[in-house]
C-alpha cells in the first residue's frame, strides 16, 4: 500500500472512511480485550503447579543448615536459595539477600530506607538534604516512576537508545548535580523497549563517579532469563565491571521469580556490596524477623539449580514466542510501508514498544478504548506520563488468549491508521 505521507487528500479521506467503517463493526461486538499489563497467562502459571506439592510434611521444611523453615530465623535468606540465585545471575552468594515475593516492594522499601536513613558512606538521609532527584531512562517502567512520584522525588528523563540509556546525558547530569541520587535501570529486555544494555553501556555505569556520594544505580534485572528464542542474549555483569573501578557500593541490584514461578508468591532478591549490606541489615531487622523461608525452600526443591530454572524458562518461551510473533506479523502485514508507525521485535521480556506518528498516541488509545480494547495509557512509559512526542504505546501480548490477541492487534492497527489519517488531513 502507498505510504500515508504520499497520499492525496482524497486518498486519505477514502482510507479514513474505510477504517472508521471497520471500527464501527467491531464497536457493535461489545468487546472486552486487555493489552495493559505484562502478566503471565494461565498456561505459564501451570508450568509451576507442581511446586505447590514439593513440601508435603515436616521433613521437607529443614534447610541444609538444619534450620526449621517453619520457625523464626535467618534475616537474609536460606543459603541454598542464595546459591540458586548466585548460579543463575552470576553473583557471589554473600552479596545476596533473599527477601519477599515482589522486587517492586523491595525497590520501594530500598528507596524509603534511603530517604529515612541514608546510604552507606553517604551524608544524612535523603529527605534531609532538600530536593531529591532521580534519572529516569524513558521510555521505561511506569512503576519505577510511580515510586518516585509517590515519594516526591523529582524525575529527570534520560533518552533511551538502542543499546541503553544515553550515557552522555547520564554523565553530564549525575556528575554535575549532587541532588541527583540515583537512576533506574532495566538492563535486559527493558520495559517496554526490549533493549539489552551493551557491554560498553554497562562499563560506563560501572565507571560512573557521580557528584553525590550517596548516589545509587537501581539495577532492576527483572528479565534476566526471559529469552523468547534459543540463543542467549548476554548482559555484562555490572558487579564484575564495578570491581575494576572500585564502585561496587554504587549499585543496588534487584531480581525476582515473579515471571518465572508465581507472580503472587515468587521470591525477590537484592544484591549489594558488603558495605551496603552492613548498613541495610540492622534497619531491615526492625522491619522483619525474616521472610518466607518455606517459599524459599519450595523454589529450591522445585528448580534444584540454575539449569533447572533455564529449562523451565524454555517452556515459558514456547508459550510466549508464538504470541509475540503473531503481533509482529499483524503489525508487519497492516502497517509496514505506510510511514505511520514502527515497533521493536524483542528477543525477550514481556513487551513490544510501538511508536505511532508523533501526536497520535493518545488518540490511538482513545479509539481503541472506544471499541473495547484497553491499552496501557499513552505516555505511561515516561516520567509524569509525559511523552514529549505523544507517540509511544506499550503492548503486552502475554496474557490474552491468542484469538483475542490477534483481534485486539488488528483493531489497534485500524486505530493507528485512523489517527494518522486524521493527523495528516488536519495539516492539509
Amino acid at each position: 500500500m502507498k505510504a500515508y505521507t504520499q497520499m492525496t487528500k482524497e486518498e486519505l479521506n477514502a482510507e479514513l472512511a474505510e477504517q472508521r467503517a471497520q471500527l464501527s463493526v467491531w464497536e457493535e461486538q461489545n468487546l472486552t480485550l486487555d493489552l495493559t499489563r505484562g502478566k503471565p497467562n494461565q498456561a505459564q502459571l501451570d508450568l509451576s503447579s507442581k511446586m505447590l506439592g514439593v513440601i508435603s510434611d515436616r521433613g521437607d521444611c529443614f534447610s541444609e543448615t538444619g534450620l526449621d523453615c517453619r520457625n523464626y530465623g535467618i534475616l537474609d535468606g536460606l543459603p541454598e536459595t542464595k546459591r540458586l540465585f548466585g548460579e543463575l545471575l552470576g553473583l557471589p552468594e554473600d552479596m545476596i539477600m533473599i527477601m519477599g515475593n515482589s522486587s517492586l516492594n523491595v525497590m520501594y522499601d530500598t528507596i524509603v530506607r534511603c530517604m529515612l536513613f541514608g546510604v552507606a558512606g553517604g551524608r544524612e538521609p535523603w529527605v534531609r538534604q532538600g530536593r531529591t532527584k532521580f534519572l529516569c531512562p524513558a521510555p521505561g517502567y511506569d512503576r519505577h516512576f510511580t515510586i518516585c512520584r509517590t515519594l516526591g522525588i523529582e524525575m529527570i528523563p534520560v533518552r533511551m537508545n538502542e543499546d541503553g540509556p544515553d550515557m552522555d546525558m547520564v554523565y553530564n547530569l549525575a556528575c554535575s548535580d549532587p541532588s541527583i541520587k540515583g537512576i533506574w535501570c532495566v538492563p535486559k529486555f527493558s520495559n517496554p523497549g526490549g533493549v539489552t544494555y551493551s557491554d560498553e553501556i554497562v562499563e560506563q555505569f560501572a565507571a560512573l563517579k557521580p557528584a553525590a556520594p550517596d548516589f545509587r544505580i537501581f539495577w532492576d534485572n527483572a528479565y534476566a532469563v526471559h529469552e523468547l528464542y534459543d540463543e542467549e542474549v548476554p548482559l555484562a555483569n555490572i558487579f564484575e565491571r564495578a570491581k575494576e573501578y572500585g564502585t561496587e557500593d554504587n549499585i543496588f541490584y534487584f531480581a525476582s521469580t515473579s515471571k518465572i514461578s508465581f507472580p503472587g508468591s515468587g521470591i525477590a532478591i537484592m544484591a549489594a556490596s558488603e558495605k551496603n549490606l552492613e548498613h541495610i541489615r540492622p534497619i531491615l531487622s526492625t522491619q522483619t524477623i525474616g521472610y518466607d523461608k518455606i517459599n524459599q525452600m519450595r523454589h529450591v526443591k522445585f528448580f534444584k539449580n540454575a539449569e533447572g530454572v533455564l529449562e523451565h524458562m524454555r517452556a515459558h518461551a514456547e508459550i510466549l514466542r508464538p504470541k509475540f510473533e503473531a503481533v509482529e506479523h499483524i503489525f508487519d502485514k497492516h502497517l509496514s510501508g505506510l510511514d505511520i508507525a514502527h515497533w521493536n521485535n524483542p528477543r525477550g521480556g514481556y513487551f513490544i514498544s510501538m511508536y505511532v506518528m508523533p501526536g497520535c498516541a493518545k488518540r490511538v488509545y482513545q479509539l481503541a478504548r472506544s471499541v473495547g480494547v484497553t491499552l496501557t495509557p499513552a505516555g505511561a512509559a515516561y516520567p509524569y506520563g509525559r511523552d514529549p512526542e505523544d507517540s509511544n504505546l506499550r503492548i503486552a501480548p502475554t496474557f490474552p488468549e491468542t484469538k483475542d490477541l490477534r483481534l485486539a492487534t488488528n483493531i489497534l492497527c485500524s486505530c493507528i491508521k485512523i489517527a494518522a489519517a486524521e493527523k495528516l488531513l488536519s495539516k492539509m
